[in-house]
């Protein structure tokens, strides 16, 4: 993890979770040990930091959006060929910027010529709008605005959210009489740029910063700030996301179908469950016909992605009659990185005879063993079998979620651990964890503070632990490491 330099203007120590007192005795833990102070500071501020504020990069097919998105996350991540076109699993991403962490999210590269290519780029933009608290659109500044460009600005006008214009393809000085034509989209500043080669992408990620809010726009609820607590219903299409909805609303809310992806708009419902107001989000993707088949599950991915960053709680629906599936998968990792409080809801189980339990169980062992910690509900949509088991599930990952261990504690706890269970011994020397803080919550966050390298074995035993410890249920935890430099090194 990289040391992170303060922005001018920023406060001057965040202590994440930590309280004065805390943060000042723990300062001192650290410097009795031997570690950089500075050091130390910067990982408390990046494990501290609450939900990240939402990138999204949005333009039609093939003008660079992930070349783009390559450069501004510092690695080759996003998926780039010369064809439009490209599916991935993956559409959200975490970068930093002046010492600035926020997530981007990647419409690059999926184009329908069946739906006709304005449709197509129009869905993209809209779904990743949605999830964002600021847009970076990326227009090829060698061909000048589009029609279709046209229609993705008409989308973001309509949108309201604050946006910098990316002209892309700028390798030099005569490509930036190109950029400047495109004030004429009315979006103010033309930022050239060359996501290829880097050239000009600083100037546009400090405009990305002015527009970009601290925090996310959405405060999470909890309080009366937030409002209500609002639930992710993800899953594939036609596991029962809108029948589900429909029967905790107790009515015909949603359209139900047989045929897949019969949900196109985000439908957000207020239910009363428990005397508790909840905000429901149905996600059920987009309409498919059997040639779209691979361009709609992009959009589904990119729908469930700007579902699960506006959501507290995903409730993940499965459908218990089928196998788990390499997609249900993909939706419990796309959570689980997105740090939200997870309940697993496993749907149609009503229709299960002795032996498709039988081997479910054995499914949900080893397909869905990275989140053995989540609640689990069996539920039947149709019938509204177990329905009331919802709510305590969601309560109890929220409570999870949001659960934080005072640092004594935890030291407490870590010295016992490492006393009974030491790291094995490598290359002559044996790492010790020394001290850590939970410097976050939602999702809970620790730093911990090492002799040597932890390997990924010990860090897993160490998560363990802490769940059979603390509880944790329903939450992904974050553990990060930073090892002591050696003593004198660092003057």
């Amino acid at each position: 993890m990289n040391d992170h330099i303060q922005p001018e203007g920023a406060h001057e120590h965040d202590h994440g979770a930590l309280g004065d007192a805390e943060y000042a005795e723990f300062m001192e833990l650290a410097a009795e040990e031997g570690f950089d102070l500075e050091d130390v500071e910067g990982a408390i501020e990046a494990a501290g930091h609450g939900p990240l504020p939402v990138l999204a990069v949005v333009g039609r097919p093939n003008v660079g959006k992930s070349t783009l998105v390559n450069r501004i996350i510092g690695r080759r991540e996003a998926v780039v060929e010369d064809k439009p076109g490209v599916t991935r699993d993956r559409v959200t991403y975490e970068a930093e910027w002046a010492g600035r962490r926020f997530k981007v999210v990647d419409t690059g590269g999926w184009e329908q010529d069946v739906l006709g290519i304005d449709a197509s780029v129009a869905a993209q933009a809209e779904y990743a709008i949605e999830a964002a608290d600021a847009v970076v659109f990326v227009v090829d500044a060698k061909v000048g605005a589009t029609d279709t460009d046209e229609a993705v600005v008409r989308l973001l006008r309509k949108a309201g959210k604050p946006v910098v214009l990316c002209a892309n393809k700028v390798d030099g000085p005569s490509g930036e009489a190109d950029a400047a034509y495109l004030w004429s989209l009315g979006l103010g500043e033309p930022y050239p740029v060359s996501a290829l080669h880097g050239r000009g992408t600083g100037d546009m990620l400090d405009q990305v910063l002015e527009v970009l809010p601290e925090a996310p726009r959405e405060t999470f609820g909890g309080g009366g700030i937030g409002g209500p607590r609002r639930i992710a219903l993800i899953g594939r299409p036609n596991v029962g996301k809108s029948s589900l909805l429909n029967k905790v609303a107790g009515e015909e809310r949603v359209v139900v179908n047989e045929l897949a992806g019969t949900t196109r708009d985000p439908v957000d419902e207020l239910i009363e469950l428990g005397g508790v107001t909840w905000k429901f989000v149905d996600t059920a993707g987009i309409r498919k016909r059997v040639h779209l088949q691979q361009g709609a599950d992009y959009y589904a991915s990119l729908r469930t992605a700007a579902a699960v960053e506006k959501a507290e709680v995903a409730v993940i629906l499965i459908d218990a009659a089928e196998s788990i599936s390499v997609q249900d998968q993909r939706i419990v990792t796309m959570a689980v990185e997105a740090g939200r409080a997870i309940v697993l809801a496993f749907n149609k189980w009503d229709t299960l005879d002795e032996e498709r339990r039988y081997y479910l169980e054995r499914e949900i062992e080893t397909e869905l063993g990275q989140v053995a910690w989540a609640p689990r509900v069996n539920v039947s949509a149709r019938t509204g079998r177990h329905m009331e088991k919802l709510v305590p599930a969601i309560e109890t990952a929220l409570a999870g979620w949001e659960t934080r261990v005072p640092t004594g504690r935890l030291n407490a706890f870590l010295g016992e651990l490492v006393a009974a269970h030491p790291h094995p011994v490598r290359g002559g020397k044996q790492p010790r964890i020394l001290f850590g803080t939970q410097a976050g919550t939602k999702p809970p966050r620790f730093v911990l503070f090492a002799s040597g390298f932890i390997e990924a074995g010990y860090r897993r035993f160490i998560e363990r632990r802490l769940r059979e410890e603390f509880g944790f249920e329903g939450t992904p935890i974050h553990i990060s490491v930073r090892v002591r430099e050696k003593r004198g090194k660092k003057k």
